[in-house]
């Protein structure tokens, strides 16, 4: 390596040092936050690509039927885990540190058990409202519908699965399969259907949406038991099912709230308008969701780190953890937000001609999204300190903010009207979250702010 190089280097390759090889709470976290903005880089090329590819090979008013039918049955096959995907998150860690190999047991076991019961349970409900109510609903979405609910139970299984590898700072094996193996086996045999003559339409999608999933999840699945075998010889299994779920429900409702924050637009567009205006505003969010890949990542990073830090004596440490993630949110976002709207016109003209349009879209949207940046995973920090209740309330608000504005908006505006719909009910969201945690904990939780400013008493971050 040239000496100007090396000595360039040098600093950089000192910081990175520890993250790689140590393994305490800070340097884990920090190599678990690098691993999931990598895998998460990755992903987001990986989606956008198979995005363009689909909606070239399908046409707008296709990709339009198929991207809405799927954001339902990723939405539903998330809410169907009712919060124990993250719940595990919070209590796994716990159990770790006091050795209490029996409750882990019980814990891996039933998170996987409860989200195929749930998930089938609601898959047998969406088919009899098909069959008793699919009259209603425009034909062309139907046969795509009834797939999309085959899919549920093994989104949900691969929902907690993620959740399971994430307690364990498994990167790679937490967010690969969903972000990276998942869409390329969907582009994948969606172009083998069509190369053997099937036809170029949503329900050929669908197909490979539900093959894919299947495949995914049921090999997520035997790899992990097989780690989780060799970490945790076998033993007793101590089941605390009434302690889990009393936690579960509430980040249920605080996720659910949260997830259908960020996909109710898609679907109220969905319901209102046709879909070739859902295809173009599909494809504005997709593009400016290559920003969201670097808040989940500092989140992955920083939940159990939160929760780590709820044990610990010294609270200003909590305080000093949530700026620094407020900081890892908003400087990544702001300069890969700025890159993607420089390019915006070209990203958005790969899909077809017809997207450009929606290129205003995207700038509304931005907006958006660096408000929610300002004050990082602040959610995560409410929620891995017990503080669920409070956050079901915070996203029941946000939620109704966001509905309100989108069947008031959308009408009157149409996709402008959805754009700064989804905009407002972020700036919403992202007040609410920093009043929340400055009232309850003390702390100033704005990307901007320095966490030793103001001491941060002890008692003021008990559940």
């Amino acid at each position: 390596m040239p000496p100007a190089l090396r000595s360039w280097l040098s600093p950089l390759l000192e910081k990175l040092g520890p993250v790689l090889t140590s393994n305490d709470p800070k340097h884990l976290a920090q190599r678990m936050a690098l691993v999931a903005f990598a895998i998460r880089v990755v992903s987001a090329a990986i989606a956008f690509v198979s995005q363009i590819i689909l909606a070239r090979v399908m046409g707008d008013f296709e990709y339009g039927i198929f991207v809405f039918v799927w954001v339902l049955v990723v939405l539903f096959g998330n809410l169907s885990c009712l919060g124990f995907h993250t719940a595990i998150i919070r209590f796994l860690p716990q159990y770790h540190a006091r050795g209490a190999l029996a409750e882990i047991r019980g814990l891996t076991m039933t998170v996987r058990i409860f989200a195929l019961v749930s998930a089938t349970a609601l898959a047998v409900v969406g088919i009899g409202g098909l069959w008793l109510f699919g009259h209603r609903i425009d034909s062309y979405y139907l046969v795509p519908l009834y797939l999309g609910i085959f899919t549920l139970p093994m989104i949900a299984l691969g929902d907690v699965m993620d959740g399971t590898s994430r307690a364990h700072s498994w990167a790679v094996s937490a967010l690969s399969p969903t972000y990276i193996i998942r869409p390329v086996l969907i582009l994948g045999f969606m172009l083998f259907a069509v190369a053997i003559g099937e036809p170029h339409t949503a329900q050929t999608a669908m197909i490979a949406g539900m093959a894919a999933t299947y495949l995914t999840s049921a090999t997520q699945f035997f790899i992990l038991t097989f780690r989780l075998r060799r970490r945790y010889l076998k033993g007793p299994r101590r089941i605390e099912f009434a302690t889990w779920i009393r936690v579960a429900v509430p980040i249920f409702l605080i996720e659910g709230f949260g997830f259908m924050l960020t996909n109710s637009d898609v679907v109220i567009v969905g319901l209102y308008l046709d879909p070739e205006n859902v295809a173009i505003y599909f494809a504005a969010a997709k593009t400016m969701a290559l920003v969201h890949f670097v808040m989940f990542s500092v989140k992955a990073a920083a939940a159990p780190r939160f929760s780590a830090a709820m044990a610990s004596p010294d609270r200003q440490q909590l305080a000093v953890i949530a700026v620094e993630s407020a900081k890892w949110s908003f400087w990544p976002s702001l300069c890969v937000g700025s890159l993607v709207l420089l390019c915006g016109t070209f990203l958005l003209s790969l899909f077809g001609p017809s997207f450009v349009s929606g290129y205003p879209l995207m700038a509304i949207l931005f907006a958006g999204i660096m408000a929610k940046a300002l004050v990082g995973p602040a959610e995560a920090l409410l929620t891995m300190a017990g503080r669920q209740t409070l956050c079901v309330a915070l996203y029941a608000g946000a939620l109704v903010a966001n509905l309100l504005l989108n069947v008031t908006l959308i009408p009157m505006f149409g996709l402008l009207g959805a754009a700064f719909a989804t905009t407002g009910a972020m700036v919403v969201e992202a007040i609410l979250l920093h009043v929340a945690v400055r009232r309850t904990f003390g702390i100033v939780l704005f990307a901007f702010a320095d966490p030793h400013t103001r001491p941060i008493k002890a008692e003021a971050t008990r559940p």
